[in-house]
């Protein structure tokens, strides 16, 4: 796994201290969406879906930083919509830091390089620059021609200013493993420290709804592109748990559990919830249910606030 060694241990003390405090459910990344809004439209994206009001609005600066502390994870990932269009995106980013969390922010790097003087490297602070594809496919995926040279470029600015960069990709149905080979021999030849992949998992406003692998589609595809590299001894940096590229694999199965990721998005900021905060909701939701009974997001409609239910599990290498 491409995590630093400082990461690790500071991930581990807070484990060891949930183990301490007797803690069986605590959160480790809050996914934190400070807005919908994007600057692509991609098709097997429903964010953008949202009426224009609720587009145009922002979580504050003041929401954010309260949401991460108030759930406490020593992990943030902030995706989107874009991030970078937030007009004080920098102001929570260094909040965040201030807090001493680990940073993930979520791009598809089109305003990336025009906006890097807004950020300090930071050990703590990585870009995850969305990547679906090599060359014309991932213009493909986004619906739009030239992001991949766009985002190529801003990659070796971000690198060459001292940043730690990663990159995240989606598969859908129409990729190829010969394709994600190049893209993953590209994104190492410039410097990426972590490679992140995922099969698309339905979102209901999404424009298309015919690419989303299904579960024998995924198993197939991945131990296709795994057994590659272990073939071809590639010395490709999967940001992802062995045990969830095992997964992926066919080679286990999880249950899920609510505990692993917490999110705090935007339409949960504008739409009438419990006032007591997002505490009380996180432990309202480690109440209502035992690890272990819920399998599909299908049979538990609250449980789709947090993130698809067969990753969490798999992530946390339980």
């Amino acid at each position: 796994m491409a995590v630093p060694a400082h990461q690790a241990l500071a991930i581990g003390k807070y484990l060891i201290k949930q183990r301490i405090l007797g803690r069986k459910r605590y959160p480790l990344n809050l996914m934190l969406e400070p807005l919908f809004r994007c600057n692509l439209a991609c098709p097997g994206c429903g964010k953008i879906q949202f009426p224009d009001d609720i587009l145009k609005k922002n979580l504050s600066v003041e929401q954010a930083l309260a949401a991460a502390q108030e759930c406490g994870a020593p992990m943030v990932t902030i995706p989107g919509g874009e991030p970078l269009i937030h007009p004080q995106i920098e102001q929570i980013v260094e909040g965040l830091l201030k807090q001493k969390r680990y940073i993930i922010l979520c791009t598809n790097a089109l305003l990336l390089e025009r906006n890097l003087s807004k950020f300090k490297p930071n050990k703590r602070l990585s870009f995850s620059v969305h990547m679906d594809g090599y060359g014309a496919h991932h213009d493909h995926c986004v619906d739009r021609e030239g992001t991949y040279e766009i985002a190529v470029k801003a990659i070796k600015a971000a690198r060459a200013a001292g940043h730690r960069v990663l990159t995240n990709t989606t598969v859908f149905e129409g990729a190829t493993v010969e394709n994600l080979c190049q893209l993953f021999d590209h994104m190492m030849e410039l410097g990426v420290e972590g490679l992140s992949i995922s099969p698309g998992f339905s979102y209901e406003k999404a424009p298309d709804q015919e690419h989303f692998l299904s579960r024998k589609r995924t198993q197939a595809f991945f131990k296709q592109l795994l057994d590659y590299k272990r073939e071809h001894k590639k010395n490709w940096q999967f940001n992802n748990s062995p045990f969830f590229m095992e997964f992926l694999e066919g080679k286990r199965d999880y249950e899920c559990t609510p505990c692993d990721l917490q999110r705090f998005w935007l339409a949960k900021a504008l739409l009438p919830v419990d006032q007591r905060g997002l505490r009380e909701d996180l432990q309202g939701i480690y109440g209502r249910h035992r690890m272990g009974q819920v399998r599909h997001q299908e049979r538990q409609p609250q449980m789709r606030g947090l993130h698809h239910p067969l990753r969490l599990r798999a992530q946390r290498g339980h």
